[in-house]
């Protein structure tokens, strides 16, 4: 169960974001003690991440020292692995302080009845190759063997294989996350919210059957989150201000409008 209000951020891919981005967030996330129950960061908040015995990526550690913040204030963070930084482990866990989930995550958001997943891999056929070498690539003996390798030499290989993710636009316009979102949401009509990322494409709509599809965006667009609480769902952009700046919002339809759509 994550607490209400609920913040949301997700695709800041650290390593490639400008440095003002990087600032931007550490601000956002300085700004949560006291006003936030929770914050979920749905996967790829670095472009690369991986876990030595006794080093890590560089890249982006004034912003876990922010993190590990906004947990010692006693604010829950639950972090969804993305597929940029699906290798996380007891840094993440133990230093930082932040449940590092793998796969759909199933629960009370803010009270709403949700499922959170970052993304990658749910387009039938578009991701089909990249379902493929999914399991490879996070297997515990492919990890191991990236770990082997030196870490300059290491770190190299992971950032100039992952370039896209600089300029990274769906040719879909973010059709096909939206489309399986909403087709899970139909599927199961009790299901009142399900969070996607990945696309960077934000967004907040309503399924036929009630339930809420949602997208925080990514930072490298435009700093946009999500604020969920046991009312509404806002899609907003950091401004600086407690409030933000509120793009859009849903109500959360009452239990009777979801049985009889």
């Amino acid at each position: 169960m994550l607490p209400a209000p609920t913040f949301v951020i997700a695709d800041v891919h650290l390593g490639v974001a400008p440095r003002e981005t990087e600032r931007a967030l550490v601000a956002f996330l300085r700004s949560l003690p006291g006003r936030a129950g929770a914050l979920l960061i749905d996967g790829d908040l670095f472009d690369f991440w991986f876990e030595w015995r006794t080093a890590i990526p560089r890249t982006g550690f004034r912003v876990l020292a922010a993190i590990a913040d906004v947990v010692d204030a006693g604010v829950p963070v639950t972090w969804i692995a993305g597929n940029h930084d699906c290798w996380g482990g007891d840094v993440l866990r133990e230093d930082v302080g932040v449940t590092y989930h793998f796969g759909p995550w199933l629960g009370e958001l803010a009270g709403w009845r949700a499922r959170v997943e970052h993304g990658d891999g749910l387009r039938g056929k578009e991701d089909r190759g990249y379902r493929a070498i999914r399991p490879v690539l996070r297997h515990p003996l492919s990890k191991a063997a990236y770990r082997m390798l030196p870490v300059d030499a290491a770190s190299r290989l992971a950032t100039g294989s992952s370039q896209a993710s600089r300029t990274y636009r769906p040719r879909d316009d973010g059709l096909g996350i939206r489309r399986a979102g909403i087709a899970r949401l139909e599927a199961e009509p009790d299901l009142e919210l399900f969070v996607l990322g990945h696309s960077h494409v934000a967004g907040i709509e309503r399924a036929r059957t009630g339930g809420v599809y949602a997208n925080a965006g990514s930072w490298l667009d435009a700093p946009t989150y999500l604020r969920v609480d046991a009312r509404e769902i806002a899609l907003c952009r950091w401004d600086g201000s407690a409030e933000g700046d509120r793009l859009d919002a849903l109500e959360r339809r009452p239990e009777e409008a979801l049985r009889h759509p």
